[in-house]
């Protein structure tokens, strides 16, 4: 398959993999949750939640609009490509600390969640694939 149209469909991937920062603060109830920590923590959050959705939504829009350059193999391209694979297997080992069993209580929230682990599974493989190669 032609490796422009991989990264293009990992670009996609990528943007619709932002509906889980929409809803998880809904299921996680990070209104109620945060309201009880101080607003200097709470800021924090926010931050962080929307600095992350900012760099996913970059990722994405750079593989969707540089999927030529994101395979070409220069040093440049194998350095962004490094920092995606590198983005993703952190978050892969994150997720391995977080408690997320009692608030996986559905089958659409459990579907979810292991779908959203072969993709970032996925996005390491691929692009550290594309970095080493």
């Amino acid at each position: 398959m032609d490796p422009n149209l991989l990264v293009r469909l990992a670009g996609l991937a990528h943007l619709i993999s932002l509906t889980a920062m929409y809803y998880a603060p809904i299921n996680l109830r990070w209104d109620e949750e945060l309201a009880r920590l101080p607003r200097l923590l709470r800021q924090m959050c926010n931050v962080y939640q929307a600095y992350t959705g900012a760099t996913i939504a970059a990722l994405g829009l750079v593989s969707l609009c540089c999927a030529p350059d994101l395979v070409s193999g220069t040093p440049l391209a194998r350095a962004v490509c490094a920092y995606i694979a590198l983005f993703w297997g952190v978050r892969l080992v994150l997720q391995r600390t977080y408690d997320f069993a009692p608030h996986l209580k559905t089958a659409t929230l459990r579907l979810g969640y292991h779908g959203l682990t072969v993709l970032f599974i996925v996005f390491t493989a691929f692009y550290g694939w594309l970095a080493l190669r």
